[in-house]
């Protein structure tokens, strides 16, 4: 049920938090004044830690996993497509010259925070898990893929949304205001916004196409064409089945477009939709009610200025 943000159920709930996504979104909504002892902006810190404490309050998972981005640009999905996140690369050795390299453009006082939030994460006993060569929301589809009972994802992350699935409750909680709004994310509100289920996701993402993944998309079709030939044609596979059927309905315009994006649209699809084969790592993903090691969560909050973000994290866990 939308909008519900109380959970009874007695039975396993996974969350599933896309990290960087919400370290961001804190970074960006909690002021740089808040600052460690020593004047080191701790705002992306201290935001995530409360985004924690308000998520394990309002919606009990039983289980939590911070997912990282242990590749946020992968290899494989560049190779298929060349431009995909090309434009937030930033390249350059210490005369200013590209080299090849590939980072992702990060606030010069985020980055900092970075390591961080993964001391005090692990300090704490929340599972991380990023695994090589593949990015966040893969390792997000892989758990949720194994999961047996509820998930929720949290993410700023639309492309996410692919993995809603009423049936298997699993549902995406995305902020829609800083972290303190939560749109509650299942298929009647993509069908009512969107007009396709989970599963007609990715296949109207890579249509439309994403300018900020790098996604050139197919000429001319946006997002409330690639809905409506979802919905007569049903995926990916029967739309290019009626490009090749001259009595189909596709307009001309149409039929030669998609036509013409062939050789984008054969690779698009392992590009968009999220991996579900990550190898991942052996954790315990329970939601922990104490400390995993109290004393680095003790100097962590003293060297950092944490106070009550920690503290009231950890009195949540404690319930």
């Amino acid at each position: 049920m939308r909008g519900v943000t109380q959970e009874t159920s007695a039975q396993q709930r996974l969350m599933l938090l896309d990290t960087a996504s919400l370290y961001f979104r804190a970074y960006f909504g909690v002021p740089d004044s808040v600052k460690a002892p020593d004047g080191t902006p701790v705002n992306a810190v201290r935001g995530l830690l409360e985004f924690i404490t308000r998520l394990v309050h309002d919606h009990h998972p039983t289980h939590l996993v911070a997912c990282m981005d242990a590749d946020w640009r992968p290899q494989w999905r560049v190779d298929l497509i060349p431009s995909y996140k090309a434009h937030r690369v930033a390249e350059e050795t210490a005369d200013g010259t590209p080299d090849g390299s590939s980072t992702e453009e990060i606030p010069d006082t985020l980055s900092p925070q970075v390591p961080v939030i993964e001391a005090v994460l692990d300090a704490v006993g929340i599972a991380r898990v990023g695994v090589a060569g593949y990015e966040a929301d893969d390792v997000i589809g892989t758990f949720t893929g194994r999961a047996s009972g509820p998930v929720d994802i949290v993410t700023g992350d639309r492309d996410l949304f692919q993995l809603v699935d009423d049936k298997l409750e699993r549902r995406v909680l995305y902020p829609v205001k800083g972290v303190g709004t939560l749109q509650i994310t299942d298929e009647d509100l993509l069908r009512e916004k969107y007009g396709v289920d989970g599963s007609g996701y990715a296949d109207m993402a890579l249509l439309r196409g994403d300018p900020s993944d790098g996604l050139p998309g197919v000429p001319g079709i946006g997002e409330k064409t690639a809905a409506k030939l979802l919905a007569q044609y049903g995926d990916l596979a029967g739309i290019m089945a009626a490009v090749d059927d001259p009595k189909s309905k596709l307009t001309p315009t149409q039929r030669k477009r998609l036509d013409e994006s062939r050789p984008y649209l054969a690779v698009a699809p392992k590009v968009v939709q999220v991996a579900g084969d990550v190898p991942l790592p052996d954790v315990d993903t329970a939601l922990p009610r104490a400390p995993h090691d109290p004393a680095a969560v003790e100097e962590l909050g003293a060297r950092w200025g944490l106070g009550g973000s920690l503290h009231r994290l950890l009195a949540t866990l404690a319930e």
